[in-house]
């Protein structure tokens, strides 16, 4: 009896000085040295390929009396570049989207991006659609079309989450796929009416997609939640029976945001996830803009 007394107390007076450590160490911050890359994060370079030096200056365009602020991005130096709308979602275009931008301009684009939220004084991650703020968005493809900085006469659409919704809406509800759009570009979008029902969110799609002409490309991550990504599987995958030009590209191991995720939650799949889509999406961009 004294035997297991003394074997018990041992137990707890190891553990009681082990777990402090055990703590610390489950709580220590993972070491990204390795992987980490500023250049990357900050401007878009991505080493061992081609890539440009990116300059950004801001300004405003008038939508029906409202004034739109936006971003401008672009690759130094006077030369024309393809354009691209950059749609911003619920996060609205803060710091960390704003790199975004800056990242897919470095790899040879003229990027537009308004701050549609900032221009309705609305705080970021709204629950509810307002369908008003598509018409901003509709003239703001008229401002960067209208730029004597660009090379080609459309532009193409790129976003994530529900900016995927407001640019759905623009290239069929606004006509724009008719003429003025070449493309579509989109990581995890809400390709559903956000002010819909329930089991609309779930089970269906909005009725836009199908009315899709234009090139689309989707990313998402495998982690993903269940009634995004089977939204957009279903519609992405209808198109694609119907004989339309539409993918989506699934990333093993990350989930909403890969794009974005700040350093101390970012992993190493994040990073390799989105390096890769903003050159796929380089190429796939290029391919529609230059024909």
């Amino acid at each position: 009896m004294l035997r297991k007394l003394f074997l018990f107390t041992l137990f707890i007076s190891i553990n009681a000085t082990l777990l402090p450590q055990q703590l610390a160490a489950h709580e220590e911050k993972a070491d990204n040295s390795w992987w980490w890359d500023d250049a990357w994060w900050n401007e878009g370079k991505i080493a061992g390929t081609q890539t440009h030096d990116v300059k950004v200056s801001w300004s405003s365009y008038d939508s029906n009396g409202v004034d739109v602020p936006y971003m401008l991005v672009r690759p130094k130096g006077k030369g024309k570049y393809p354009a691209v709308f950059f749609q911003h979602g619920r996060r609205g275009l803060d710091a960390l989207i704003q790199r975004h931008a800056k990242r897919i301009a470095a790899q040879g684009f003229v990027v537009l991006a308004p701050d549609i939220y900032k221009a309705h004084f609305i705080g970021t991650h709204p629950i509810e659609h307002d369908y008003e703020l598509e018409k901003d968005i509709n003239v703001g493809i008229d401002i960067l079309l209208a730029r004597k900085d660009i090379s080609t006469r459309k532009a193409c659409l790129y976003s994530h989450t529900r900016g995927g919704y407001y640019t759905l809406k623009v290239a069929t509800t606004f006509s724009r796929q008719d003429k003025e759009v070449a493309c579509y570009v989109s990581y995890y979008p809400h390709l559903q009416d956000p002010n819909a029902p329930e089991p609309a969110q779930v089970y269906g799609y909005a009725p836009e997609v199908d009315k899709m002409k234009i090139p689309m490309l989707v990313f998402i991550g495998d982690e993903e939640q269940y009634q995004r990504r089977r939204v957009i599987e279903t519609g992405i995958n209808q198109l694609s029976k119907n004989g339309r030009d539409a993918r989506v590209i699934v990333y093993p191991g990350v989930g909403r945001g890969f794009d974005f995720r700040p350093e101390n939650v970012r992993t190493f799949a994040d990073d390799l996830a989105s390096k890769d889509a903003v050159q796929r999406a380089a190429k796939f961009m290029n391919k529609h803009l230059n024909k």
